[in-house]
C-alpha cells in the first residue's frame, strides 16, 4: 500500500535528489498515491508516473497550474514494459518487487541518470506486511542487480529505525556517461546539450 499524495516523502529519496540529472524525466514506478510526484514537482522535475491505479496522481497532475506529470496506468506485472526505447533522468521506485522487472528497471536508467531504490527486505516478516518472500529482497540483491551496469553511490541493507520497524534495502547508483536532456523521450534520441547533475 502506498501513501497518498499527503503522505511523506521517503527521506532516502529526498536524500538523492540532488544527483538526479534536471532537463530529462524522471520514472516514478509503480507510485501508488503519488508523493515522490509532488516531491519531483517540487524539485522542478518532469515526471511520468505509472502504477495500475493513478486515479490520485491523475487529480494531482490535473490541478497543476503547468504541465510536467505525465501520468500512465499500467498493470506492470500483467503486461509488456510499457516504455520499451525509453531511458530516464531519475528512475524512483519504492516499497515496490516485481523480480522480471529488475534488469528492465535499471536498463531504463539513461546515461548520466541515476537509479534510487528502496524496498523491504528478508527479515521484515516479523514487523509486518509485506511477509511473501517474492516481494522481499535477498541481503544484497540491489548491488547484484546494478554491478556492471550502475555505479553505485550510495547502499543500505538491514534494520530501519531505532528502534528497529522494518528491515529495507536501499540503493542509490548511477549510469556512466553523460546526460543530455532530450533523453526520455519516446523514441530515445540523445541528441542534446550537456545538463550536469543538480547539485
Amino acid at each position: 500500500m502506498k501513501a497518498s499524495c499527503g503522505g511523506g516523502p521517503s527521506p532516502w529519496v529526498e536524500r538523492w535528489l540532488r544527483v538526479i540529472p534536471h532537463g530529462g524525466q524522471v520514472l516514478d514506478l509503480a507510485c501508488g498515491g503519488g508523493r515522490h510526484v509532488v516531491l519531483l514537482r517540487a524539485h522542478g522535475f518532469r515526471v511520468l508516473a505509472v502504477d495500475r491505479d493513478t486515479a490520485a496522481v491523475a487529480e494531482f497532475a490535473a490541478r497543476e497550474a503547468e504541465p510536467g506529470t505525465e501520468v500512465a496506468t499500467h498493470d506492470l506485472e500483467n503486461g509488456p514494459w510499457p516504455f520499451s526505447g525509453r531511458t530516464f533522468a531519475g528512475v524512483v521506485v519504492t516499497n515496490y518487487l516485481w523480480r522480471p522487472l529488475l534488469p528492465v528497471v535499471v536498463g531504463s536508467v539513461a546515461p548520466g541518470g541515476v537509479l534510487v531504490y528502496e524496498t523491504f527486505r528478508c527479515g521484515h516478516e516479523r514487523f509486518g506486511r509485506p511477509t511473501n518472500k517474492d516481494f522481499l529482497l535477498q541481503p544484497g540483491e540491489l548491488l547484484d542487480a546494478v554491478d556492471g551496469e550502475l555505479d553505485v553511490l550510495g547502499f543500505e541493507d538491514g534494520p530501519d529505525g531505532d528502534p528497529p520497524a522494518a528491515m529495507r534495502q536501499r540503493i542509490c547508483a548511477q549510469r556512466p556517461g553523460v546526460f543530455h536532456c532530450a533523453q526520455g523521450s519516446l523514441d530515445g534520441d540523445a541528441r542534446g546539450p550537456d545538463t550536469p547533475p543538480r547539485r
